[in-house]
C-alpha cells in the first residue's frame, strides 16, 4: 500500500560565587543553523547516502560538516513546536573522553547543534569517571554556555555499568555512580525520588545484562523518554539478534516501557557536533530553553536519525509520535512528514511499520515516499497484536550494516525513526 501527497549527593559546599545548576520540573504545558567556513583547512564533506556530495579528504584531525543546510524546521502536518536539532549523548576528558570539557558546547552550537549535552561516565570512586568536584564543574559549563531561546546546554552524566549497561540521566541536581546505585533497580530507585529527572537506555544491548534484560518498573515509566536507536553510526534495531538476541526495541517496548527514540554521538574525542553520520535526535520544541527541552522529552516528541538537517513529524490519526491512540483495533491513517531540504530533494525513501514481534519487529507495511513530501497512509492495527508501533524511515539503495532476518524489511539503511504510538489497551 502506498500513497503520498506532495506536499548522575556527592556534593561539596558550593563556593559564594557558584551559580547553581538549575532544575527544572517538567510538567506537560528557534535555532541558529550555523553554516560552517573553513577552520585552518578545508572541511571533510561527509558523502551521504543517497547524496550527490563527493568526499574531500583532509587531515584526520580536521572536523566533517555536512554542506547541507537541511530542511525548515515547521511541520507540514502539525502545529505549535519547531524543531530543534539535538545531541544529548557526549563525553570529555572528566571521563574517558580526549577533549577537554571547555570547548565542547562551543564546538557543538558551532556545529549547528541547538541543543546539547554533556553526559561523563558516573562508574566508582571517580575511576574514568565523574567526581564531585567535574559534576560542578559541567554544570557551571552548561550554565555558561546556555543561551535561551538560541541553544540550550545540558548537563547530565552517564551511569555506567560494565554488565548490564549504561544509562543516560538529566536534569537532576546530583549524580547516582556505581557506589550509590550498583544495579539498574539501585538507580531507579534513585531516580523516583528526583522529580523532573529523564533517563535512557544508552546503546541497548550492547553490553550483555542488557539492563535485566529490561526488567520493568512501572516507578520510572515515565521518566524514561530515551531508547538510543543510532549511537555513533550504529543501528540497534538488529543489535545481537545475530547471537540469538531479540532485537532492543522489541525487548524495551514489549517489556512495558514507553521511551521515546533517539539518536547521539556518543562522542569521545574533540570535535563535537561535527561528525556527518553519526546518531542525533530532532526534539519538537515550544521555544528552545531547557524547560522546553526537558518537556518534549516527556512528552516523546523525538525522532532518532543519524543525518544532519533532517526533519520528520508524524502523527497517527492525529496523535503525534510519542503519544497514545485512543484505538483497540481499526485503521489507523498514518502522516509522515520527511525532509532534508534541497539536498534531498526527490531522493527514494521508504517507510517501514514496525510492530511488535518475538525476535525482530514484525514489519506490518512497507511504504515508499521521497524526501519533501508528506506520506499519508492507513494501515489496521489490533491491540491483540500487541501495544505499539514504530515508523521506521529507510534509504533502500543502501544496505544495514547488521542486519536482522534474511529478508527482513529493515535490512536496508536506516534514516530516522518516529517514536512509538502506544495502542489503549
Amino acid at each position: 500500500m502506498s500513497g503520498h501527497h506532495p506536499h548522575h549527593c556527592h556534593h561539596d559546599q558550593p563556593t559564594d560565587d557558584e551559580v547553581p545548576y538549575g532544575q527544572v520540573n517538567v510538567a506537560p504545558s528557534f535555532g541558529r543553523r550555523a553554516m560552517l567556513a573553513g577552520t585552518g583547512g578545508m572541511l571533510m564533506l561527509a558523502a551521504l547516502p543517497g547524496s550527490a556530495q563527493a568526499a574531500t579528504t583532509t587531515t584526520a584531525s580536521a572536523p566533517t560538516a555536512t554542506a547541507a543546510a537541511g530542511a525548515a524546521r515547521t511541520s507540514l502536518i502539525t502545529q505549535g513546536t519547531t524543531l530543534v536539532h539535538a545531541d544529548m549523548h557526549n563525553h570529555t576528558v572528566m571521563s574517558d573522553g580526549d577533549g577537554s570539557a571547555d570547548a565542547a558546547f562551543a564546538s557543538m552550537r558551532e556545529a549547528g547543534l541547538d541543543v546539547a549535552a554533556l553526559t561523563d561516565h558516573a562508574t566508582l570512586f571517580a575511576i574514568d569517571g565523574l567526581s564531585s568536584s567535574e559534576w560542578r564543574t559541567t554544570g557551571d559549563l552548561a550554565n555558561a554556555a546556555n543561551d535561551p531561546g538560541q541553544f540550550t546546554a545540558i548537563r547530565g552524566f552517564e551511569w555506567s555499568h560494565p554488565l548490564q549497561g549504561h544509562i543516560n540521566v538529566w536534569n537532576t541536581s546530583d549524580f547516582a555512580d556505581l557506589l550509590r546505585a550498583s544495579s539498574p533497580g539501585n538507580l531507579y530507585d534513585w531516580l523516583t525520588g528526583r522529580a523532573g529527572g529523564l533517563a535512557s537506555f544508552n546503546h541497548p544491548g550492547r553490553e550483555p545484562g542488557r539492563f535485566n534484560n529490561f526488567s520493568f518498573d512501572a516507578s520510572v515509566r515515565n521518566q524514561f523518554v530515551g531508547l538510543e536507536m543510532f549511537n555513533r553510526t550504529d543501528d540497534y534495531l538488529f543489535e545481537g539478534w545475530s547471537s540469538g538476541l531479540t532485537s532492543p526495541l522489541v525487548a524495551c517496548l514489549n517489556a512495558g516501557w514507553r521511551p521515546g527514540l533517539t539518536g547521539v554521538t556518543d562522542e569521545h574525542g574533540t570535535t563535537w557536533g561535527f561528525h556527518e553520520g553519526k546518531g542525533r535526535s530532532g526534539l519538537w520544541v515550544t521555544e528552545n530553553t531547557r524547560a522546553a527541552v526537558f518537556e518534549a522529552m516527556a512528552a516523546r516528541r523525538s525522532f532518532a536519525t543519524r543525518v544532519s538537517g533532517l526533519r520528520v513529524d508524524a502523527t497517527a490519526n492525529g496523535v503525534r509520535m510519542g503519544g497514545v491512540l485512543n484505538v483497540t483495533s481499526g485503521d489507523v491513517r498514518f502522516l509522515l512528514d520527511v525532509d532534508r531540504g534541497p539536498v534531498w530533494e526527490g531522493m527514494p525513501l521508504r517507510i517501514q511499520v514496525l510492530r511488535p514481534g518475538t525476535s525482530a519487529p514484525t514489519v506490518v507495511d512497507v511504504i515508499d515516499t521521497v524526501s519533501g513530501q508528506v506520506a499519508d497512509f492507513t494501515v489496521p492495527l489490533d491491540v491483540a497484536d500487541g501495544d505499539w508501533v514504530v515508523l521506521r524511515v529507510s534509504d533502500p539503495s543502501q544496505p544495514n550494516g547488521t542486519p536482522g532476518p534474511a529478508g527482513h524489511p529493515c535490512n536496508d539503511f536506516g534514516v530516522a525513526y518516529t517514536s512509538p504510538w502506544w495502542l489503549r489497551p
